[in-house]
């Protein structure tokens, strides 16, 4: 926080998720490994893939993420809810610092805005986001997810919560903790690019993210149950 990075909503929000972990056994399951390779078939299908950032993302995973970018040809962009200029560049200097090559998002090169949303969100660059097809993003706020598939993008939510809004909207959920989801994610693109379009359009095909998002409440469900007899 006291670098700017952070908000302390930033950090209520990423509490709550952290709660999450705990159902899920703080592990990456099946249900978040299917996810990830529908996630990874579809940023390596993508023509403008883009990985919006916002200050948790930056202060938990920026190496993954400048990573990810790299193997996808992902374009990196700061999205805050929160947003002001030098937290902006603060951000963004923390992806440089992870070897990124570029950043949008930052001042005025968000000079776009995203209909039918009205928080600072709404603002994203040309070059980015805006003309994006494929937007990765995490630890999100529902609108903002609603009104990207509304402009008719997928959306990959990295979201270990599966009964939020963004979850529930998104086109694939991952239900996971960003911190083992990203690397991941990463070594799964690695694996997928061996694959021909064809067979990556095979992956997506056989996604359902309503199943997915149904098999975390299960698996949560049972973990429960199975430690409410441990007791």
């Amino acid at each position: 926080m006291e670098k700017s990075i952070l908000v302390p909503q930033g950090l209520i929000a990423h509490g709550r998720g952290e709660c999450f972990d705990y159902l899920i056994g703080e592990k990456t399951q099946d249900f978040a490994e299917k996810a990830i390779e529908a996630a990874a078939a579809t940023l390596l299908l993508s023509k403008t893939p883009v990985i919006s950032i916002n200050g948790n993302m930056a202060a938990l995973v920026p190496e993954g993420l400048v990573r990810l970018a790299e193997e996808t040809n992902a374009k990196l962009e700061v999205n805050l809810f929160y947003r002001d200029e030098r937290r902006e560049k603060v951000i963004a200097e923390v992806l440089y610092k992870a070897n990124a090559k570029e950043v949008l998002g930052v001042g005025e090169d968000a000079s776009t805005v995203i209909p039918e949303l009205f928080s600072q969100r709404r603002r994203v660059s040309p070059k980015g986001i805006y003309i994006a097809d494929v937007v990765l993003l995490g630890l999100e706020d529902g609108d903002r997810t609603e009104a990207l598939v509304k402009m008719g993008k997928k959306v990959i939510a990295i979201d270990i919560n599966p009964l939020s809004r963004t979850s529930r909207t998104a086109t694939i959920t991952i239900v996971d903790n960003i911190i083992r989801a990203i690397p991941r994610l990463v070594e799964k693109v690695k694996e997928f690019k061996s694959k021909n379009k064809e067979e990556l359009e095979q992956i997506v095909l056989n996604y359902n993210n309503k199943n997915v998002l149904a098999e975390s409440l299960k698996f949560i469900a049972n973990r429960l149950t199975q430690l409410s007899f441990s007791l």
